[in-house]
């Protein structure tokens, strides 16, 4: 019998605690919530996207079959489909948004010196342009064609930084990339947009 951690419990570690708990007292995340805590919703989410879960059903299912270890892996309830369903359309979205941006400010200056194997005077960039489908009874602002819905969604990458998402915008799916382009140098040479 395995008596170590598990390996996400092991990952969460890293995560700084007082940081994540700063953004949910911000919006006040955890008011009025008795089942579900803003660190269990996290943890069920970040579990989900660390092994590929494709729906809330799929969540609860994979949780509930590990639930003697739930406790050893940070989660302190346990976790519903419906409950987990509430919390993340009700629960404010800045508070996960902020702490986003935490880990990124912690995450930069990791890389910050490390040789790119090209050397070049400035800055190097990468434009990420994705299509996100959408029902369209569900979100008739976002419609793309008769029958179908879809946003765009614009990611500007620093490659310096190994990645890291440098700005992140959303636009109506028929948005060419090219028409961010004027956008996009205002924010790279530090202009407001």
């Amino acid at each position: 019998m395995n008596t170590g951690r598990t390996v996400f419990s092991q990952l969460m570690d890293y995560l700084p605690t007082y940081e994540f708990q700063k953004c949910v007292n911000r919006y006040s995340g955890d008011y009025r919530s008795r089942s579900l805590s803003c660190r269990d919703q996290f943890l069920a989410m970040a579990f989900a996207q660390l092994t590929y879960r494709e729906s809330l059903r799929d969540i609860e299912t994979c949780l509930r079959s590990i639930g003697s270890k739930l406790y050893h892996m940070g989660f302190r309830s346990t976790i519903a489909r419906s409950t987990l369903a509430d919390a993340n359309e009700s629960r404010d979205w800045r508070i996960f948004a902020d702490f986003a941006q935490t880990l990124i400010a912690i995450a930069r200056p990791l890389y910050a010196d490390d040789p790119m194997g090209v050397e070049l005077n400035q800055s190097l960039y990468a434009l990420d342009s994705t299509t996100i489908d959408l029902c369209l009874s569900l979100f008739p602002w976002a419609k793309f064609r008769q029958h179908k819905a879809a946003v765009k969604m614009h990611t500007l990458l620093d490659l310096h930084g190994k990645s890291i998402s440098e700005m992140t915008r959303r636009s109506q799916a028929e948005q060419d990339a090219a028409t961010l382009v004027g956008a996009l140098n205002r924010k790279i040479n530090g202009w407001a947009n």
